[in-house]
């Protein structure tokens, strides 16, 4: 075989590696950005779920993005835009690439579209995996869908930023609430600035909201000053060495916990009382 038969092949073999290599790289490439990605998505703490979601973990592990939810959100009797007489967008969005939120899986923004808590909730019971739970939203008693059971957030006032603080009569998120004078409470105080005008503060109810969002839509301030978070985020949490001494069910809860010191050790505690009392505090 001649030098020129040769060449031929030579050439074809280096394209093939050429090309196999480009493949690899780029199938790792994408590998690695979608991995970065899911990552990001799933670490999101601030998405808000439907009703009756379950925990956040076994959320992800239930729900197929099968769509229903929004679907009947969306078809939800009474979804009408009074001006415009056409149907509203659902509140529930399916998540796209570009959302901080699991590809497929339902969430809403309450500053766009809030939970209009529905009187049958028709979102939770066709999901054919129980990844919205049913019975957490049931009233026991006549075992019906109750919206007041719905926690899907908590209502947050920024004090710096509501114009009621400032001493501006506002009452927006007051009476946009569903549970108005029970999940929000306007609390009266004396504006002692101006020493005539009374504060009218929105203070939420940790037991009753529900985290529709609603109050939130109804924000006048260009950033709203009430939001809703995931409980998890709005609440703090005391730790586990301190006990409620008149709730039972927190009594229960060190039965089962560790002995462990939680005494605070610095300079001032190795002294006794009588070495720095009437002494000034000393560090």
């Amino acid at each position: 075989m001649s030098k020129e038969q040769k060449k031929p092949k030579i050439s074809e073999r280096r394209k093939f590696f050429t090309l196999l290599a480009q493949n690899a790289g780029l199938g790792v490439m994408g590998g690695l950005l979608w991995a970065g990605y899911a990552e990001k998505a799933k670490s999101s703490p601030l998405t808000l779920r439907p009703p009756a979601a379950l925990k956040e973990d076994d959320f992800l592990k239930t729900c197929i993005k099968c769509g229903l939810c929004s679907e009947a959100c969306y078809n939800r009797p009474g979804n009408i835009d009074k001006e415009t007489g056409k149907q509203r967008p659902a509140t529930l969005k399916m998540a796209k690439a570009e959302d901080d939120v699991t590809i497929g899986t339902p969430f809403f923004k309450p500053r766009d579209i809030p939970c209009y808590m529905c009187d049958d909730i028709p979102c939770v019971p066709v999901c054919p995996t129980g990844a919205l739970d049913l019975t957490s939203v049931t009233n026991k008693k006549d075992h019906k869908p109750d919206p007041k059971m719905m926690d899907m957030g908590l209502a947050v006032v920024d004090t710096n930023s509501c114009i009621a603080f400032w001493g501006i009569q506002c009452d927006a998120c007051y009476r946009a609430c569903p549970l108005m004078d029970v999940a929000i409470k306007l609390e009266y105080d004396r504006n002692e600035r101006t020493g005539k005008h009374a504060f009218l503060k929105p203070v939420v109810n940790m037991n009753a909201c529900t985290g529709c969002g609603l109050c939130e839509h109804a924000c006048v301030t260009e950033k709203a000053a009430i939001f809703v978070l995931p409980r998890e985020i709005a609440l703090g949490r005391p730790g586990a060495h301190y006990v409620k001494g008149w709730d039972k069910k927190d009594q229960e809860r060190i039965k089962s916990r560790v002995n462990k010191d939680v005494t605070t050790h610095d300079k001032r505690s190795e002294q006794k009382p009588q070495d720095y009392l009437n002494m000034g505090v000393e560090y």
